[in-house]
């Protein structure tokens, strides 16, 4: 591919390129180029946000390109400070690397594993070996005005909250994978761009070509005002079931769809704004639904998530989320997974009750004079981590039994049926008797 277009596709959702000219320099040399992306393994769960820069390393990989996953399993023991306002636990060498192979197994849904595009290596492999006099020798590359001018430093120096020295390294450490690693391009969050500087400029200490960066903008989450973060709950995981990826893509917020399109999808601008010209926002929110759902169903994910891959569904992009039901689909299995998911979400927004919901069942020792508890019977189902918070479910009218809303702290429940309990507008548990029959 000439120079110019690759440069399209990869310039395509980036928050910024440092800088496109080297980059168009690399694409035209005509050598395999070397694209490192460097992974926090403190945070094993893979998330839609990750598959920003994931999906970016797999467009290089589509381009001929290999990509390099670096597990920091010996900076994860220093602990990236990049948007911290206080230092972070160290992890030991041991944790770093179990957290690492669930990341690489989530990974793979995304990148190709063929040999000739893949590398897998860890940062132990020199850092664990570099001297004392070597660490002084790239400190000096660094002086402590450069660090303060990261703005998590800054800050923290600013309000007298305590930076470890060995924070300072970590940045150092990971500009020197690049050294290691002979980096041609390195990936990451525009959280990461004072980091993947410093790799820059200690490549050309050690007279290497200094890397390109390539930026990603964070993926807002389901929140629509923060990073898409598990520990806020405002994320969509990699690995979810596609009923529950479904639903969560249905709760995008309007203000922040366009850029899940743009960053997670590769249909074109225009495409997009068609589909909500003729579909509103719901069918637009449809579309990204389908498309995503279907795309992480898959044991690896489809080089690209375009028209192409959207109406080999059975769906019409004309149609814009408005064709219920596909047509003659190309990916079958893919299309019923879609519908059903599709399906127990609008049974769920009417206010029915899904065919798929779990069961549990109550010892009868739990009983007392026939009836159980309410807030214990939903902490028994797993709707609620403790009776505590399931009163003051009940008292913010958030808990329902049988379709009806609980107003009564107190009610006694008796299960001599099946009993629906159901959380919010689509957490469902049916409770029985242990030995009872099923209906």
């Amino acid at each position: 591919m000439e120079p110019d277009a690759a440069l399209k596709i990869l310039r395509r959702g980036t928050e910024e390129i440092i800088t496109e000219d080297d980059l168009k320099t690399k694409l035209a040399s005509g050598r395999k180029l070397r694209v490192k992306l460097g992974v926090d393994p403190t945070r094993p769960d893979l998330h839609l946000g990750h598959a920003v820069v994931l999906r970016k390393m797999r467009q290089f990989q589509e381009l001929g390109h290999k990509v390099i996953l670096l597990i920091g399993d010996f900076t994860g023991m220093i602990g990236d400070p990049s948007g911290r306002s206080k230092t972070r636990p160290p992890l030991t060498l041991e944790e770093t690397r179990r957290n690492a192979q669930s990341y690489v197994e989530q990974a793979r849904k995304i990148l190709l594993q063929d040999h000739e595009v893949f590398e897998l290596r860890y940062n132990s492999e020199w850092l664990g070996k570099l001297t004392f006099e070597e660490v002084i020798h790239i400190s000096a590359q660094m002086t402590v005005a450069q660090m303060l001018e990261r703005e998590d430093f800054k800050k923290r120096y600013t309000e007298g909250v305590p930076i470890g020295i060995h924070e300072f390294l970590y940045p150092l450490a990971q500009g020197y994978d690049s050294v290691a690693l002979e980096a041609d391009v390195e990936m990451g969050g525009t959280d990461q761009k004072f980091n993947l500087l410093v790799g820059r400029d200690l490549q050309k200490f050690y007279g290497q070509e200094p890397q390109v960066l390539v930026l990603m903008p964070l993926l807002v989450g389901l929140d629509g005002v923060e990073k898409m973060s598990k520990s806020l709950d405002n994320y969509v995981g990699v690995s979810e079931e596609p009923a529950v990826m479904f639903k969560k893509l249905m709760r995008v917020p309007d203000a922040v769809l366009a850029d899940y399109f743009r960053l997670l999808t590769d249909l074109e601008p225009a495409e997009v704004e068609a589909v909500v010209e003729k579909g509103g926002m719901v069918g637009a929110h449809r579309v990204l639904a389908r498309l995503l759902t279907a795309a992480y169903a898959r044991e690896v994910i489809p080089a690209w998530l375009d028209r192409a891959f959207y109406e080999s569904l059975g769906y019409r992009l004309e149609e814009a989320g408005r064709d219920r039901e596909p047509q003659a689909p190309q990916e079958a299995e893919l299309a019923r997974i879609v519908r059903q998911a599709e399906a127990r979400y609008d049974e769920v927004a009417k206010g029915g009750v899904p065919d798929d919901i779990p069961t549990v069942e109550v010892d009868p020792a739990e009983l007392k004079d026939g009836a159980i508890w309410v807030a214990r019977l939903f902490t028994l189902a797993g709707l609620t981590r403790s009776n505590g918070e399931a009163r003051r479910l009940i008292q913010n009218r958030g808990l329902r039994l049988d379709g009806e809303v609980i107003t009564d702290p107190q009610l006694q429940v008796t299960l001599d049926r099946p009993r629906i309990l159901r959380r919010g507008k689509d957490k469902f548990v049916r409770v029985r008797l242990k030995g009872s029959p099923l209906s």
